[in-house]
């Protein structure tokens, strides 16, 4: 048979498969119908194990790809059905009381002494706001969750280094929302109390490990030993401490700051180094501009359901840009899962997969939707 003709006979497959999926979606409404009127829980798992074994001890040599093909077809079942109960009526109604983030002066929780990257951040989003500095990102998250700040700004990801995985670890147990986000180019500096000799040559550098991280080909170039400090700007002043051997990864300002020599500027490995710092709140705020969407969750135990939940956005057309998982504290082996994604709950599709999500997935808390500057 030519390759002409087996298309053509794909191409009849199709359209008899068409039909069918309308047919099956069909009764699907049929179903919400009668589970509405019962008071019935959307999820049968058992109905769904048993179709699945079924489907698959029939398909022979294609068991598992028959498994995945009907797993999706029953997770786009369940979304209409949730759609049609509009379940998530919580979720509904947090959303609706949304509204747009205040002006005004705030006080704002950041990491590090002035000269610290987050504190500049901070200075960008809330120019007249007033900072409190803390030494750790648990601090941070605690002064807001105690209201002894409006709000915080904490850095999330690294364009090199990566994720700061202490931040995604509180916003996992606080589940604050995220009110806004900004990415900022940061250049790293080497600076040191004194000019290094021969006789007095560096030997170790002190900065926070995210800096550290983006700096590791120049420490590595200098056999240089790295030590963690909890911001850059207390790596400065402690290297001012240690004195002659010791040096700092820290911005021009906290070099200015604690007094050390620059040695060199933009000694990070990539010249594109950018950083993206969130807003954290206890309050929800949302814009009509807003395009990026926060969530969490964890997932219920069956087979293949971090693909069948990401198979959902992908068939409403939404793109994820982030997804992160952190282990649940006294669980063996459970993760809560992070994700990000471009949309607006004022479009109806994103409502609607939200509300959905939220009645089905355990641990589900909707973090913001919220304008980010890149």
């Amino acid at each position: 048979m030519e390759l002409n003709e087996i298309r053509l006979k794909i191409d009849e497959i199709d359209k008899a498969l068409l039909p069918l999926f309308l047919e099956r979606m069909a009764c699907a409404r049929q179903v919400a119908a009668i589970k509405k009127e019962r008071g019935l829980p959307i999820l049968n798992t058992d109905r769904e194990n048993e179709i699945l074994d079924h489907v698959a001890k029939q398909a022979g040599d294609y068991a598992g790809e028959a498994r995945l093909l009907y797993t999706h077809i029953m997770e786009l079942s369940r979304g209409l059905q949730h759609n049609l109960l509009e379940d998530g009526s919580r979720l509904r109604g947090l959303l609706e009381s949304a509204t747009p983030l205040p002006e005004g002066s705030f006080t704002v929780a950041c990491l590090g002494d002035p000269g610290s990257f987050t504190r500049a951040a901070a200075g960008e989003l809330f120019p007249q706001g007033v900072q409190l500095p803390f030494h750790t990102f648990s601090e941070v998250f605690s002064a807001v969750a105690q209201g002894n700040a409006d709000f915080g700004v904490v850095a999330v990801e690294n364009s090199s280094a990566g994720s700061v995985s202490e931040v995604y670890d509180n916003i996992l147990k606080y589940r604050f929302f995220i009110v806004g986000a900004e990415t900022f180019r940061i250049h790293q500096c080497l600076a040191a109390p004194a000019v290094p000799t021969a006789q007095q040559p560096l030997t170790a550098v002190y900065s926070h490990p995210q800096a550290l991280s983006q700096c590791s080909e120049v420490i590595s170039q200098l056999g240089l030993e790295p030590v963690p400090c909890s911001s850059t700007t207390e790596g400065a002043f402690a290297a001012k401490e240690h004195g002659a051997g010791a040096a700092a990864i820290c911005s021009l300002q906290a070099a200015a700051d604690a007094g050390l020599t620059v040695l060199r500027e933009n000694v990070q490995n990539a010249e594109n180094n950018r950083t993206r710092f969130i807003i954290i709140s206890r309050s929800l705020y949302i814009s009509s501009e807003a395009q990026k969407i926060s969530l969490c969750f964890s997932l219920p135990h069956r087979t293949g359901s971090l693909y069948s939940i990401l198979a959902r956005f992908a068939a409403a057309g939404l793109n994820l840009t982030k997804i992160e998982s952190r282990p649940i504290a006294g669980r063996d082996f459970e993760y809560d899962f992070y994700l990000d994604f471009t949309g607006s709950i004022h479009e109806k599709r994103v409502a609607q997969l939200l509300c959905a999500l939220s009645a089905e997935l355990p641990r589900f808390s909707f973090l913001g939707n919220y304008c980010e500057k890149e």
